[in-house]
């Protein structure tokens, strides 16, 4: 899961007692008025925020745009998920003449970001590479869908759910235009509609720190069910979970410890590089 969350289904609206949804557009120049606050520049109009943002088709990427909106939240100027989430698909949508042109060109940018190693999420679907087993493979919380996208163009077997409709759709496009094979479905974490055994490898990464502690032992227990020969997990480590990325859950390395004690399996292991990661092998008669 990227750090967008589920912008990419449709914006939802503010509550009554939440903040506006941002105002955006594209100006390569800082407009008169705003300030500059990183790759962004900002101003405040009778209680709304207005974003103007410099990335058009050739820079757009998942990235550059989290980048800059982290810079907004961290000068005080964003808060909330919500406020967040709209402002990102302000920034996709208006970097070109299209939705359609803006999602692909979103899209290309953001996997070569991560192939080239530029993303601060490259060394995260390094590591979660490097530890799949077999050539089935189904991610859990899939969001945009950059690692399944980009285990199917290694040559893998992929699957990919997410509870967002939005989400799935974008994937399935994408997984076309890249001319791979992505089987994308709507499900729950917590309640997986596929059956025992179904893939050799079942990855949650950073998705449980979006659920609540009985949630998130649950879809580690349904991953187990789904796994035929390991379960990845990959957290992030926080000093407080960030409300932005609606992140709930505050994680150390000894909750990845707590949790393999807490759920049937035939091994375990933790390691932590760039954030935490619980490697579980579930139990199964057949591998015995």
């Amino acid at each position: 899961m990227t750090a967008i969350e589920k912008i990419s289904g449709s914006a939802r609206p503010a509550t009554p007692a939440g903040p506006p949804a941002p105002v955006v557009r594209r100006s390569s120049l800082v407009p008169s008025g705003f300030v500059r606050c990183g790759l962004l520049s900002w101003r405040a109009v009778a209680g709304v925020v207005h974003i103007a943002h410099p990335f058009d088709e050739g820079s757009v990427s998942d990235a550059g745009v989290v980048d800059g909106l982290v810079s907004l939240v961290d000068a005080g100027v964003l808060s909330g998920q919500e406020q967040f989430e709209a402002a990102a698909l302000g920034i996709i949508h208006t970097s070109a003449a299209s939705a359609t042109d803006a999602w692909s060109a979103f899209y290309r940018n953001s996997l070569r970001e991560l192939r080239c190693g530029i993303s601060a999420f490259a060394p995260v679907h390094q590591r979660a590479r490097a530890l799949l087993r077999g050539r089935s493979v189904l991610e859990v919380g899939s969001c945009f869908g950059f690692f399944a996208l980009g285990c199917a163009m290694e040559g893998f077997d992929v699957s990919a759910c997410d509870i967002s409709p939005g989400a799935v759709s974008l994937l399935s496009a994408a997984a076309r235009r890249q001319g791979v094979s992505v089987d994308a479905t709507v499900g729950d974490a917590t309640a997986l509609p596929y059956p025992d055994g179904f893939a050799d490898t079942v990855t949650l990464i950073h998705l449980l720190e979006h659920l609540d502690a009985s949630a998130a032992l649950t879809a580690i227990t349904e991953a187990l069910r789904v796994a035929r020969r390991r379960v990845v997990v990959g957290v992030p480590f926080e000093e407080q979970p960030s409300p932005h990325f609606g992140h709930v859950l505050r994680l150390r390395e000894s909750d990845l410890y707590s949790w393999a004690r807490q759920v049937p399996h035939a091994g375990a292991e933790v390691l932590v590089d760039h954030g935490g990661w619980l490697v579980l092998t579930p139990r199964r008669d057949e591998l015995r």
